[in-house]
């Protein structure tokens, strides 16, 4: 089994990458969060997932342990299978994930593309409990994700794209860690009105 690749980019799209291997071309697919994190580099490491059924072998790629112990998990669940799960963290980051797991916040989950009720409801159930071992994303650069996530509450309510807002605040989140929830919100308003 392949767990970590590290090569030169050769094609990147939002959800997959062709990576150089010392020659050996590997066809990778990423969530939207590992393709922001990578769009700017020429090489990567990447932790890899490889999820091999009777006539396929495929892979997942993640930039960070905790989005790859995330996956792991989601995929664990019935009716969840790896492209849902890629969906699932395209739309969502790890921390933002486990923390409305932690306090069954079933409308963050609804929010996510391609999630419906039925699916929120039994990640809630199934993961309960288990997220808390997945490592934090967050550092100290990060302000508090309860301020993230009250923000983007706050910016989806006045009809903003939940997506765009959370890249917005996560963003000014990391040039000011330290901002409180009213400047959070009105910086990430001038910039999305601009």
């Amino acid at each position: 089994m392949i767990g970590f690749l590290k090569g030169k980019i050769i094609s990147l799209k939002p959800t997959k990458i062709i990576l150089d291997v010392n020659g050996v071309g590997y066809l990778v697919f990423i969530s939207i969060t590992t393709f922001e994190k990578i769009s700017s580099l020429a090489e990567v490491s990447l932790f890899i997932h490889t999820h091999v059924k009777e006539d396929s072998l495929s892979l997942f790629g993640f930039f960070s342990e905790s989005e790859k112990e995330m996956f792991e998990l989601l995929i664990s669940i019935s009716g969840i299978g790896p492209k849902s799960a890629q969906t699932i963290l395209s739309g969502i980051s790890v921390d933002e994930l486990k923390e409305a797991i932690e306090f069954a916040n079933i409308g963050r989950l609804i929010a996510i593309p391609g999630i419906g009720r039925k699916t929120a409801e039994r990640l809630l159930i199934e993961l309960r409990g288990k997220v808390e071992g997945i490592s934090s994303l967050g550092t100290s650069a990060e302000p508090k994700s309860n301020i993230k996530s009250e923000a983007t509450a706050a910016l989806t309510t006045l009809g903003y794209n939940v997506k765009l807002a959370e890249k917005v605040v996560r963003d000014i989140g990391t040039e000011n860690p330290e901002i409180g929830l009213e400047d959070m919100i009105r910086k990430s308003l001038s910039v999305l009105n601009k």
